[in-house]
């Protein structure tokens, strides 16, 4: 596997009957991307590529509409999550809009009115995302030497996943950056990107472009996973940059864990193989508030972890 390209691996062979030699060489290109990078690109894999197309046209019919439009679905006071239109625009490092949706049906989530195919759409894509989410799991079990449903059984609530739409205007002379380097918290995300580019990924120091393939969704190994096998499997850290010229569209699906989910190293990768865990055990919730406290002090685009070296065991 080059140190410079980000694999695509073909999913056909986890959806049809048989074809056991090919299941095995694409657990081993998941593993070693899993491994190495934390990220990789998967086609064939089930979710119609018409529904992906309309998506991304839809949503961005939304966001080009004027400001006072858009600011009509903005998140409802008072709750706890701000599902519906948010932006951050913020001058010293990043610029990003954003469409936020919960599970189809929640009383939290807000959609244009003027744009009613467009919900449509995002709550197809959500279902399409949630039955992908479960193939992946089943195979990065038994990737990780695992039981095939081991990360279901875990991850078995579905009321903790996020679709987001995002929407990125052209880099300006003083600014590329759409989202600066983080790491994702959950299991796993799916990322669907247009044909623009502009998702980077950090590898030994280097950004390595994740470049768009027609028909791709991009996986990125989160957090949650990173701390399950002890560190066998990454998240990485990995950004947005502005393209030049060009605005850039995408949609962000987040495979999340409960708020209430205990979370520590699998003894698969800890006691059964002698090793010591790197991680103390957490509640995901509590998780999510150390990150949050963090973010709420960052003021610049510097790389950190969010929170997670706050459940380190290891100097």
């Amino acid at each position: 596997m080059a140190n410079s390209m980000i694999p695509i691996v073909d999913l056909s062979p986890f959806l049809r009957q048989g074809d056991e030699d090919g299941k095995r060489k694409v657990r081993e290109v998941i593993d070693e991307a899993s491994s190495l990078y934390g990220f990789f690109q998967i086609i064939n894999h089930g979710v119609p590529l018409d529904l992906m197309s309309r998506a991304l046209k839809l949503s961005k019919t939304f966001f080009v509409s004027s400001v006072e439009e858009k600011m009509k679905c903005s998140p409802l006071p008072g709750l706890p999550f701000p599902a519906g239109y948010n932006r951050k625009p913020n001058p010293s490092y990043e610029f990003a809009e954003f469409l936020v949706m919960l599970q189809p049906g929640s009383n939290f989530n807000v959609f244009p009115a003027n744009h009613p195919q467009l919900r449509a759409v995002m709550e197809d894509l959500f279902d399409q995302f949630v039955k992908i989410g479960a193939i992946l799991e089943s195979i990065l079990s038994e990737t990780l030497g695992l039981p095939p449903r081991t990360l279901q059984e875990f991850n078995n609530e579905r009321n903790s996943d996020v679709l987001t739409a995002l929407y990125y205007l052209p880099a300006t002379v003083k600014e590329k950056i759409g989202i600066s380097s983080h790491r994702d918290v959950g299991c796993i995300t799916f990322v669907l990107q247009d044909e623009v580019g502009g998702l980077e990924v950090q590898k030994d120091g280097k950004w390595i472009p994740v470049t768009p393939k027609e028909g791709a969704l991009v996986v990125n190994i989160g957090i949650i996973l990173q701390v399950l096998t002890n560190n066998k499997y990454k998240s990485p850290n990995h950004r947005v940059v502005r393209p030049n010229g060009r605005s850039r569209n995408s949609f962000s699906f987040f495979y999340n864990v409960s708020g209430e989910k205990w979370v520590e190293p699998l003894p698969n990768f800890t006691k059964q193989i002698a090793e010591k865990p790197k991680y103390k055990g957490f509640l995901y919730s509590d998780y999510l508030q150390k990150r949050k406290e963090n973010k709420l002090k960052r003021t610049s685009g510097l790389e950190d972890d969010l929170g997670l070296s706050y459940f380190s065991l290891t100097v």
